[in-house]
């Protein structure tokens, strides 16, 4: 492919603020058109309006955008008077009205540098072979200085399969994963497939906000306790235990199944984000932040510090250690830290 590659980028969305305007002025240089399908499915009711709409300000943003900054005419906003059937309907909206030769899913809390959007651009026209493309993710906990890593990411979570060639035949057949198939019925992973490691080491990752304002989180929460895939009932109490109070330090991630632990990061972030972050935190802003000095004095803790190297780095599970605990002698269980005891029994709370 000698030409530029025309890249259809595709967003589902529900109470998008005050992410979607910054998602928007990110992608737009790199994009022949930019589909945002807006609106709840069923398992959201709660956190939308009775017709199925955002709560905040998303639809006016997005009219807004297109509007006052869209000149080439590359945002295409996709609604419906009443409910999604789940989020898979609505990227099946998207990818029916894609017209590039590539399908790259993107959430609106999640961003990438602007030299890899070119940098993979680029790799798309040196090699038109590419069917699919995943990238790694960061996930950012609270504001920007602090990142979430977890046992599920290590994995395999951590790959979100987002970038798809596309053309005529081709279709979106499943949200989760993200799985797109040719013409012939081929699965595009099976094929030409470059995987996030693969990305990780150019140095292009995906940069996620997914846990950043709490707005998010109680929004995000009351959806999955509510979603029969999810099959996380009690992710509110999640919310309001582990990401409000810290109670449960070593289950950090709101897929709670698994350990997760903070990590300080002091790495650049897109500049999109960052403006964003420097809006909503000015004074008067009207997005609640969540206040960092508990943050900062996990972070700061040897104790913290040295279960999260069990948990994490040395990959031992969480019910494995209380395990080992129970069956250890009384003897031998009397000669164990203090910490190491707290740590066997804290990390395997659920």
């Amino acid at each position: 492919m000698s030409r530029e590659p025309r890249i259809s980028f595709g967003m589902i969305v529900l109470n998008g603020e005050p992410f979607i305007r910054y998602a928007l002025r990110a992608l737009y240089p790199f994009a022949h058109e930019i589909i945002v399908v807006e609106g709840a499915a069923p398992a959201a009711a709660s956190i939308a309006t009775a017709d199925g709409h955002s709560l905040d300000d998303t639809l006016q943003s997005l009219r807004a955008f297109q509007a006052q900054e869209d000149p080439e005419g590359k945002l295409i906003i996709v609604t419906r008077a009443g409910f999604w059937t789940e989020k898979g309907e609505m990227s099946q909206a998207y990818a029916q009205r894609a017209s590039g030769d590539y399908l790259w899913q993107v959430d609106v809390d999640e961003f990438y540098m602007p030299r890899d959007l070119q940098a993979v651009r680029q790799l798309l026209r040196e090699q038109p072979a590419i069917t699919a493309v995943s990238f790694n993710t960061l996930t950012f906990w609270g504001g920007l200085d602090y990142r979430v890593d977890a046992w599920h990411h290590r994995r395999g979570a951590a790959e979100y399969h987002r970038l798809f060639k596309w053309g005529a035949g081709y279709r979106y057949n499943s949200h989760r994963p993200p799985t797109v198939l040719d013409a012939e019925g081929r699965d595009l992973r099976a094929q030409h497939w470059l995987r996030g490691e693969a990305m990780a080491a150019r140095g292009i990752r995906l940069y996620h906000y997914s846990l950043l304002l709490p707005k998010q989180v109680r929004e995000k929460c009351a959806y999955y306790s509510r979603a029969a895939w999810a099959r996380r009932e009690h992710a509110s109490q999640w919310a309001e235990e582990s990401y409000f109070q810290l109670k449960r330090p070593y289950h950090l991630h709101n897929v709670d199944a698994y350990p997760a632990c903070l990590y300080r990061y002091t790495g650049a972030h897109p500049p999109q984000a960052q403006r964003m972050w420097r809006d909503i935190t000015r004074a008067g802003s009207r997005y609640e932040i969540r206040q960092s000095a508990d943050i900062e004095a996990l972070l700061r803790s040897r104790r913290y510090r040295l279960g999260r190297f069990f948990v994490m780095r040395a990959n031992i599970p969480a019910l494995r250690l209380r395990q080992l605990s129970i069956k250890l002698s009384a003897g031998l269980a009397r000669l164990l830290p203090r910490w190491l005891k707290r740590l066997a029994r804290g990390i395997s709370q659920r």
